[in-house]
């Protein structure tokens, strides 16, 4: 029914994945030219969308809505909102009213704005490291204190570290908690347990939680997702389609705020950027997505799956060096290098010069993630297998070599 075998071609369609590269931390198109990269075509394998068509469905109703014409100022209205609603009592079994949302074009921005919203300048902000380098940014452009609650490695999964969170979130400064549920990079589900631990100390606080769950919806099988607001009614919570249903382009997201004033202060941030309505094109794709969208997410998320284990296989058979962290949820998978002591520019310019795969460097997500590196599982079998092979094949001419020294 879902051919997720066959390659689409992306070039020539202005996508970030596959024709732009960030150069010391800009983005930039790619040069074709530079002789760095050679003859052999670079696999992207960085940013998080997918490589496969969105569901028929979503592509329909897209089609649907730009033949009416006109594309005037538009808001959300009752079917986009019962299409949320819907969607989170049938897949996350959460109970949501209509009034607590409010959108946003992203969930990025929405941390954004959540962080100018209930944290003042100099105020404290835990994050957990290594993790998702917005959230690093968030807390810098609002002006307050990064406060460091970095996981702990237990074996092939991450672990929160209680004892230093109850310390840093006691601080009279820290106010606020931006939380990664599930966890990117390190594909960590939260158990509901460990949860409940992370919000009784919080409260206990007064440190009110953000919780970034765009990809509460990419749970490999066998596994259930926890959304914090079963939890804690207090937090504010961000999730969208787009991860979900590779729509990222479309600029939409969903933010839950129970409290009313709470959400009058994430409006009143809104406003005061100058932030107005909705691109109707991504209000149809997202109803679409959340009322027809499932078969396609099942099939999916059993795609995903096994191009886990297989990479999973292949990696522990022929690199056995690289360690792989358990992947609960999303479809990006951390990899552990640091058996080969490079330091991350020596990393990134082997992965990209000789193995001509652009990742997402592991440094970026904080100083924990010095000597890993992030790879993208949501794409042709037949392409990830070509990264693998490439990635062997730089272990075997130059990792190996540089560890075992002159003979």
């Amino acid at each position: 029914m879902f051919d997720f075998d066959r390659p689409v071609d992306r070039l020539n369609t202005d996508s970030v994945k596959w024709e732009y590269r960030f150069e010391r931390g800009v983005l930039r198109r790619w040069d074709d030219t530079d002789p760095e990269l050679g003859d052999e075509r670079v696999i992207p394998l960085w940013v998080a969308d997918m490589d496969f068509r969105c569901p028929e469905p979503v592509i329909e109703a897209i089609k649907a809505r730009a033949e009416h014409g006109i594309f005037g100022y538009s808001r959300v209205g009752p079917r986009y909102l019962e299409s949320v609603v819907s969607w989170m009592g049938r897949r996350q079994n959460w109970h949501v009213e209509p009034e607590w949302i409010v959108n946003t074009a992203g969930v990025v921005p929405a941390l954004h704005l959540a962080t100018r919203a209930f944290a003042r300048p100099g105020e404290g902000v835990i994050v957990q490291p290594p993790v998702y380098y917005p959230f690093y940014s968030a807390v810098k452009a609002a002006g307050c204190e990064l406060v460091a609650n970095p996981l702990r490695q237990v074996e092939t999964r991450y672990e929160m570290d209680f004892e230093d969170l109850e310390a840093k979130a006691s601080r009279p400064n820290t106010t606020l908690a931006l939380l990664c549920s599930p966890h990117n990079p390190g594909g960590r589900l939260w158990n509901r347990e460990e949860l409940q631990r992370f919000s009784d100390i919080c409260r206990a606080n007064d440190v009110l939680v953000v919780s970034d769950e765009i990809h509460g919806d990419l749970i490999m099988p066998g596994n259930r997702f926890v959304p914090y607001g079963t939890i804690d009614p207090r937090a504010v919570i961000c999730t969208a389609a787009s991860k979900t249903f590779n729509m990222a382009g479309m600029k939409i997201s969903t933010v839950m705020l129970p409290d009313p004033q709470r959400r009058a202060a994430f409006q009143e941030q809104m406003q005061g950027l100058g932030m107005f309505g909705t691109n109707p094109l991504s209000i149809v794709a997202t109803e679409a997505a959340y009322t027809y969208g499932e078969p396609w997410l099942d099939a999916v998320l059993q795609y995903i799956a096994a191009n886990r284990d297989r990479t999973v296989r292949f990696i522990s058979e022929r690199i056995p060096e690289v360690e792989v962290m358990d992947l609960d949820a999303t479809y990006l998978l951390w990899l552990d290098f640091r058996e080969f002591g490079l330091d991350a520019e020596t990393l990134e310019s082997l992965m990209l010069g000789k193995a001509k795969l652009y990742l997402d460097e592991g440094h970026l997500f904080g100083p924990e993630g010095h000597g890993w590196e992030r790879i993208n599982l949501a794409c042709p079998w037949s392409v990830l297998e070509d990264a693998l092979h490439r990635i062997k094949r730089v272990v075997d001419e130059h990792l190996r070599p540089r560890a075992e020294g002159p003979r």
